[in-house]
């Protein structure tokens, strides 16, 4: 059995939801610490343990996976000081300030998600990954139609593009994959799977099954890393 979540930390999300200010959260960060940070720590510890047989490149310390609680609002029209779900990344090494490929997982008062792949690739990874696909779209689509993985995790709407991207063919076998700006898989559970014992086995369960997705996506960008 893995670290979970008390109802209590769905409940500090969802008051948090509603008092999205300072003069809420001050006095009640002691909470939040105690319900959210500490117990998401020693899940990303957990699921580090588990990655370090299908995916090490991408285990990282605990405190590097987890995101602040706080938002940027510099550029946001949103002021809102604090988020409302609390989340984790797991970045391959390397690419931990470019993103690449990885593994994330977050919980709200509303929803679990966990995911795998790419969200937001720098252009230059972009068009790596475009022209990567353009020989191995085969492999990809193999991965993605594997059955276990298909009951487990949704693909990515891919915020796609209306029109083929600039120096690719309308007539690629790869094209719908090409039209993509995000590649990956994720799967939108219940907010009360967090509160479950069973939360750490359905995370690495999924991550385990998107791996090969995770290696593929982040082959052309090691490639290009490695020649730099």
């Amino acid at each position: 059995m893995g670290t979970y979540f008390r109802p209590e930390a769905l409940k500090f999300l969802r008051s948090l939801a509603r008092h999205n200010d300072r003069a809420w959260f001050d006095p009640r960060k002691a909470v939040y610490e105690r319900e959210i940070k500490a117990p998401m720590l020693a899940l990303v510890e957990e699921v580090n343990e588990a990655l370090a047989d299908f995916a090490p490149e991408h285990v990282r310390p605990a405190p590097k996976c987890l995101f602040r609680i706080y938002r940027d609002t510099r550029f946001a029209a949103d002021k809102s000081p604090y988020k409302t779900h609390a989340a984790a990344w797991w970045a391959r090494a390397g690419m931990e300030k470019t993103s690449g490929a990885g593994f994330y997982f977050h919980f709200s008062a509303k929803e679990t998600i966990i995911a795998a792949g790419i969200y937001m690739p720098t252009p230059a990874q972009t068009l790596a990954i475009r022209r990567y696909l353009e020989v191995h779209h085969e492999e990809l689509r193999d991965l993605l139609a594997g059955r276990k993985l298909r009951t487990a995790m949704s693909e990515f709407e891919g915020n796609r593009l209306t029109r083929p991207p600039r120096g690719f063919s309308a007539d690629s076998p790869a094209l719908d994959l090409l039209l993509c700006r995000q590649w990956g898989v994720a799967a939108t559970l219940p907010a009360e799977l967090a509160t479950q014992p069973v939360l750490l086995q359905e995370i690495v369960r999924r991550f385990a099954l998107a791996a090969p997705i995770v290696h593929l996506l982040n082959a052309p960008l090691t490639e290009s890393t490695e020649k730099d």
